[in-house]
């Protein structure tokens, strides 16, 4: 039968494993480090692999294939399950990416930052509370399309920056999902994949903050090369912190 399936572009795969964890059906699996359509009547063709993929690999297609097996998903299932239930102990819970099967740091997830954990040190004070919103967060990684910037305040930083300015969680990451690079050390031009996630999704305003530093221009240049290349008018604004951390300007 003609219906639609997905289709990963090898070339552009990254070797992440992201999908094969979004696939809940079990149809992608990772081989010789490339993520691969295993069955055809595995696949449902609703697409839960695209947001997970930072790369842009996986595509919908209309095609000659398998109808989709509920069935056969189901028993794949069980007999995964019975597996990772073995007298070994595999699947009991050994941590959040125990069950991930490609690049654990990769698996695409929302954060709940208002829950940061309290530092229990004896004699440390009490922790203030990340205000990350998203994994992963590094530009080169984070899918295009993930379901978190529909609607989002983009906040757009220098690796550099948290470390520089103390308050970067609360004074600027509150509330916003965040990006960082580095133009000079990733020696790429962000403007694209940031004009991407710009045009493809609701975006509400975009935060520039960068370091002081003659480098760090390069990712106001993209941030700046995005807005114009996705044709959107947004809110946006520069934010440029000193080496001695402290805030030297912010524009406009």
């Amino acid at each position: 039968m003609i219906r639609k399936i997905i289709q990963i572009d090898e070339e552009k795969c990254n070797g992440c494993g992201a999908c094969a964890e979004a696939c809940h059906e079990g149809a992608i699996g990772m081989v010789d480090g490339k993520a691969k359509l295993m069955r055809d009547d595995y696949c449902d063709g609703l697409g839960d692999c695209l947001p997970a993929c930072p790369t842009g690999a996986i595509s919908f297609v209309e095609r000659e294939a398998a109808e989709y097996d509920e069935k056969a998903v189901m028993e794949n299932r069980r007999k995964k399950t019975g597996m990772s239930r073995g007298s070994d102990g595999a699947g009991d819970g050994a941590g959040p990416f125990a069950s991930h099967p490609g690049c654990p740091g990769s698996r695409m997830r929302r954060l709940s930052p208002s829950a940061g954990a309290p530092n229990d040190i004896p004699g440390e004070s009490p922790a203030s509370p990340s205000r990350l919103g998203q994994w992963p967060c590094q530009i080169r990684l984070v899918p295009a399309n993930a379901p978190y910037f529909q609607g989002a305040k983009l906040l757009i930083a220098a690796d550099c920056t948290a470390f520089a300015y103390a308050g970067l969680h609360s004074d600027f990451m509150k509330g916003k999902i965040t990006l960082i690079g580095c133009p000079k050390l990733d020696a790429t031009d962000y403007s694209e994949k940031l004009a991407q996630i710009i045009r493809d999704n609701e975006i509400e305003s975009v935060t520039v903050v960068r370091m002081e530093v003659p480098c760090c221009g390069g990712l106001e240049l993209a941030a700046k090369k995005a807005l114009q290349a996705s044709g959107k008018f947004l809110p946006w604004q520069v934010v440029t912190i000193s080496i001695d951390g402290s805030v030297k300007s912010m524009v406009p």
